[in-house]
């Protein structure tokens, strides 16, 4: 049986893009694998969230990931600062880490382009952090989305650095799991090629909007004047409509809107229109869910605290091998 681990930061509530980049068919590996999620708490901080934001944050997460299909007596759930043993393995892993390889890391180049007062360490050892998490509990497999890939490569690299300093084949070398051929990146309604809370809120759709939003959300969405000739190539704005519709519609609906630009006729209004239906009818139950959690504060703290104290068991074993691989030992 495998070891999965999938992680995401309490930012605010998870959207489509989370849901298909990882939850969704990763739902289904509950009955197949020991899996691990966990709210990235202690990820959040590099952005410096209010006291309240970030805990009703992490509520909001545990709600969407138990409305998306996580199920806690098949899995593990826990918030990220309810595991201090991960600190302790960042600490120890970024003795072997490289300022400049760090300095490489794209996500961090982009949040130093964006963000230009607030470059703190924190982004910087972001990775390492990210190593931990998943190295604590030496997983096996690690859904992610396109954009963290360089991010796993990264854990490859620290867990083999660390195994061939000691001389010990101690942690694994995981790998994506991904469902398919290709990790999935689910683009925004803005145009961009990632639908991410953290450029425009309005590029996401999250899975505790209502349909009125959902539906304000979409018709909103960037496209453009229409194809000129059947050749014309879809501009990005466009060619996200029609990823996100190939997500959540019909392949005849798909299949209707490609013949309609191709023929020159398309219209958009009805094309959103359409798109809007089939997202609100995607995550109507979901939605559902959402609503029906958000009072049940006595079982997610449950649910949270019986996550903590399972992957608290791996935690501690992890630190107590690494501490006697490289030497902190009892006098």
């Amino acid at each position: 049986m495998d070891t999965v681990l999938s992680g995401i930061r309490p930012t605010g509530f998870l959207h489509l893009g989370n849901y298909f980049g990882a939850l969704k068919n990763f739902i289904k590996m509950q009955d197949e694998n020991r899996c691990f999620f966990f709210i990235a708490d202690y990820h959040s901080l590099t952005t410096h969230p209010t006291p309240d934001n970030l805990s009703i944050n992490i509520k909001n997460v545990l709600i969407d990931y138990l409305a998306a299909g996580l199920d806690p007596n098949k899995c593990d759930i826990y918030v990220q600062s309810d595991l201090p043993e991960v600190c302790e393995l960042s600490l120890l892993l970024s003795m072997n880490v490289h300022v400049g390889e760090l300095q490489r890391v794209a996500s961090f180049k982009e949040k130093v382009r964006r963000q230009p007062n607030n470059v703190n360490a924190g982004l910087l050892t972001y990775p390492v952090l990210m190593a931990s998490d998943i190295l604590i509990h030496r997983a096996d497999k690690v859904p992610v989305g396109k954009d963290q890939e360089q991010h796993l490569e990264l854990t490859r690299d620290f867990a083999q650095r660390f195994n061939n300093l000691y001389g010990i084949n101690y942690f694994k070398l995981p790998v994506a799991y991904n469902f398919g051929d290709n990790l999935i990146k689910i683009p925004g309604l803005d145009g961009s090629t990632k639908m991410s809370k953290s450029d425009n809120e309005t590029s996401c759709i999250y899975l505790s909007d209502s349909p009125e939003v959902i539906r304000k959300k979409v018709m909103k969405a960037v496209s453009d004047s229409g194809p000129v000739t059947p050749e014309t190539p879809k501009s990005q704005a466009v060619e996200n409509l029609f990823s996100l519709m190939q997500a959540v519609s019909t392949p005849e609906t798909v299949q209707f809107f490609e013949d309609e630009y191709h023929q020159c006729r398309i219209r958009y209004g009805d094309m959103k229109k359409q798109l809007a239906t089939d997202i609100i009818q995607f995550a109507a139950p979901i939605y559902e869910k959402v609503l029906s959690l958000r009072e049940q504060n006595d079982y997610l703290r449950e649910v949270v605290a019986q996550g903590a104290t399972h992957a608290r068991e791996n935690a501690r074993k992890t630190i107590k091998d690494v501490r006697e691989i490289i030497g902190i030992r009892p006098l």
